[in-house]
């Protein structure tokens, strides 16, 4: 039986194993710039609540390609806030839940 010895299982590691054989692993770190952000959400009360809580995961042009309407209104921004939390895992507030659900409803 055979044992890897150090220098081989680094040559592994450094290659890369696949089904096929070795593969030579050339990893470098890609760096990019982002475009400015031009969207902003709409002046509204509870702007700043909305904007400390929803722009650190997405820009307010997501909110915009969400459906409008009068059947879009409080309880489908209800449903949004709460699936962030629950589904998403977003860092919100109890107490700024309404606020961000009034906001969204009044202003979109």
């Amino acid at each position: 039986m055979k044992r890897f010895t150090p220098f081989i299982f680094a040559g592994l590691v450094a290659f890369g194993v696949t089904g096929s054989g070795l593969v030579a692993v050339n990893a470098k770190p890609v760096t990019y710039t982002l475009p400015d952000e031009t969207a902003a959400f709409k002046p509204g009360p509870n702007l700043e609540v909305v904007q400390n809580n929803c722009s650190s995961c997405h820009s307010s042009d997501y909110i915009k390609t969400q459906p409008e309407g009068p059947k879009f209104k409080k309880d489908f921004w209800q449903a949004e806030v709460t699936k962030m939390i629950n589904v998403y895992g977003a860092p919100i507030e109890a107490k700024d839940v309404d606020k961000i659900v009034d906001y969204l409803a009044t202003t979109y």
